[in-house]
């Protein structure tokens, strides 16, 4: 089905779906100050894993299948970016009218992502958004919502009560600017207001105003002017929240914006299920992280690209060729849950842990995981397994960022096989500190950062 945004805007679809507020769990009252601190090193935002139960806006109980599903459209899309091909359109959005655009879908979003707040307008309200480093604009729910917003957990951003919100014109540089942050088109209403258009690979969009209005950073600062889509068409899988944040590298995302008064420089620690990390927007402490140079790839330039020199198992390197490795374009994704490799280099590392594991009874594929043991994964010796990259940087895996359980009687290798884009995922991430020093082109990797 074609995926088209029908013009003029003022056609969409008077018949909103339902909208209900959905109440945080008893859990997520613990984490209810979206702040840690706003200091001289930036800013600092509480971090929750998008499936833990103390999360603000958890996501579905979803089976595990159905994430690695969602998880391969994501990889695709993204592979379907650096190839400069366009995937098919997958939705009708909004009435026809005089002019049809097709829409460009970008990363599958949703339930790999992690989850934070911010606050927005005047006066302030928190708003549950999910972080996505392989995004550029940021956009969360406005009402009326015109056409349809899913659930969310508070009330709906509303741009009436926000004393400093103003919609974008036309003919703003940050009109011209949409289609480089969302690889969209903008359009016009017939009332001169830009309209963007944020399409994901696993089939979910949001359409809306691209607006105005100011963030609050805590301790009284605040950043007038800040950017961002407000949606009046909000379809797919979002979970509870409001909206989201894009940390790419383009003018239009959170990261850039907040660079004049910050720093252009962002870290995180992305948690396990069981407890909480964060997003750090600023200044960083150099002499705790080992750094990999930042790659350059005219593939796609808002993209976070490093190059992967080698793996280890038990200390000893993978046998394969050093252009098995770089001969694939490799990027570290905040959203992206299990790290895909070149092919050669995966069934290396296949053979080489489940050598290791040979004294443990073999368990079926489990979707796109192919090496799989029975059992828990707390009952396996887990070889060491260190990922190298260039510059000497190193992400020296404990087991369970080697192995993941995918139901309660089996688990399996967290890494997949890819043929056309090597991506790390945030399993392999995950309770490590890892800094995006965009401003010296780098980036760094530190052990027990969300400690």
């Amino acid at each position: 089905m074609g995926l088209l945004l029908c013009l003029p805007f003022f056609l969409l679809l008077s018949a909103a779906s339902p909208l209900n507020d959905v109440s945080n769990s008893s859990c997520s009252a613990n984490f209810t100050d979206p702040l840690r601190h706003l200091n001289s090193s930036g800013l600092h935002l509480t971090l929750h894993h998008p499936r833990s139960p103390c999360s603000p806006a958890p996501f579905p109980d979803l089976p595990f299948s159905a994430i690695l599903s969602h998880d391969e459209a994501r990889v695709r899309s993204l592979a379907a970016r650096l190839t400069k091909s366009v995937p098919k359109p997958v939705s009708s959005l909004l009435r026809p009218a005089a002019i049809s655009v097709p829409l460009s879908p970008g990363n599958s979003i949703g339930v790999g992502n992690y989850v934070t707040r911010i606050n927005l307008g005047t006066p302030a309200k928190s708003n549950v958004m999910v972080v996505d480093t392989g995004s550029s604009l940021s956009w969360l729910q406005c009402s009326p919502c015109s056409v349809s917003c899913h659930a969310q957990v508070g009330s709906v951003f509303n741009p009436a009560s926000s004393a400093t919100y103003r919609a974008v014109s036309c003919s703003a540089s940050e009109c011209d600017s949409l289609e480089s942050a969302t690889l969209n088109p903008s359009a016009c209403s017939q009332s001169n207001v830009c309209i963007y258009q944020a399409s994901y690979g696993d089939s979910s969009f949001s359409v809306g105003y691209l607006s105005k209005d100011t963030l609050s950073l805590g301790s009284g600062q605040i950043v007038a002017n800040f950017v961002f889509g407000c949606g009046q068409d909000n379809e797919g899988l979002f979970g509870r929240s409001a909206g989201l944040i894009g940390l790419a590298r383009n003018r239009l995302s959170l990261l850039s914006q907040l660079a004049p008064s910050l720093g252009y420089s962002f870290s995180y620690c992305l948690p396990t299920t069981a407890s909480t990390g964060y997003l750090s927007i600023g200044s960083d402490k150099p002499g705790q992280y080992s750094y990999t140079p930042m790659q350059s790839s005219s593939l796609d330039d808002t993209l976070y690209f490093v190059r992967l020199t080698s793996i280890t198992v038990g200390g000893r390197g993978l046998p394969v060729s050093s252009s098995a490795y770089t001969g694939t374009p490799t990027v570290i994704d905040s959203g992206t849950v299990i790290t895909r490799l070149p092919s050669d280099v995966y069934d290396a590392l296949s053979r080489a842990v489940a050598a290791a594991l040979r004294g443990y009874p073999r368990a079926p594929e489990y979707s796109i995981l192919d090496t799989c043991f029975k059992g828990g994964l707390s009952r396996l010796a887990v070889p060491a397994v260190e990922m190298v990259f260039q510059g000497g940087a190193t992400l020296r895996l404990a087991p369970r960022n080697v192995m993941i359980d995918v139901d309660s009687s089996t688990t399996c290798l967290a890494f997949a096989p890819s043929g056309r884009v090597a991506i790390v995922g945030n399993k392999q991430q995950e309770t490590y500190s890892v800094v995006y020093d965009v401003g010296r082109l780098r980036i760094g990797f530190a052990a027990g950062g969300c400690g």
